[in-house]
């Protein structure tokens, strides 16, 4: 079955309306929503009843606040469903805390280095999803050893022990802009691993369009909140 992950993008423990990229930027989701009238995670949690959720805890995303300011937030959402979370790893010592409350960890291009994701898939197999991310279309990286060329990064997690790993998009995220189906199709022929799609998700043609290509599932929040994409397919 092709998955569809709910995005909740948490800041200040409020669920904020991603668009872009630019963080500082984002607004509390019940502002554009048509699903939910309040940017309370759990609120929205117990509404949407989704199967599975992907946080990006953007305090730490953004180095901004303490660890634990969203932590309380990210526990009960995953007590209600399988969640994995973008807590902008940097190293192996990061990741314990969190795995303690979820089941799965995402290690983000933008935050992580080739050698932390190498460690963390060594010491915990199978619970680290890895995130290529792109802006601009560069690779989003602090990581001198980390390959410009995606499909490079992709042959290189081909030798670890990961869950699955994610194209995030982030000019893509929140505007319903589309897939390019073409790159898209070549990293899944490529890639020993699952491969998710995040950002650009419209309607449920991409989605179909995703799945015959080969990805195995993908992120989504804004096609679901527009109701272009029906909540049915994310329970």
């Amino acid at each position: 079955m092709f998955r569809i992950l709910f995005v909740l993008d948490v800041f200040n423990r409020t669920v904020v309306h991603a668009q872009g990229g630019n963080r500082r930027e984002y607004k509390p989701i019940h502002f554009s929503s048509r699903i939910c009238d309040s940017s309370d995670a759990i609120r929205i949690v117990d509404t949407v009843k989704p199967r599975e959720v992907y946080i990006a805890d953007l305090n730490l995303l953004e180095d901004i606040g303490k660890r634990e300011k969203n932590f309380e937030v990210i526990q009960e959402v995953a007590r209600r469903a399988k969640t994995m979370v973008d807590a902008g790893i940097t190293s192996l010592s990061e990741t314990e805390d969190i795995l303690e409350i979820v089941p799965t960890i995402v290690l983000g291009t933008e935050t992580a280095s080739l050698e932390t994701i190498e460690e963390v898939s060594v010491n915990y197999p199978g619970r680290a999803v890895v995130s290529i991310d792109k802006k601009y279309g560069r690779i989003l990286t602090k990581d001198p050893a980390m390959p410009d060329d995606p499909f490079e990064i992709v042959k290189i997690l081909n030798r670890f022990d990961l869950q699955d790993i994610i194209i995030l998009d982030l000019d893509r995220v929140g505007t319903t802009s589309g897939v390019d189906s073409q790159f898209l199709s070549k990293i899944a022929s490529m890639s020993e691993h699952n491969v998710l799609l995040g950002g650009g998700v419209r309607n449920i043609e991409d989605i179909e369009t995703l799945e015959k290509i080969g990805l195995e599932g993908a992120l989504v929040a804004t096609a679901l909140h527009n109701r272009s994409l029906p909540l049915e397919k994310v329970q």
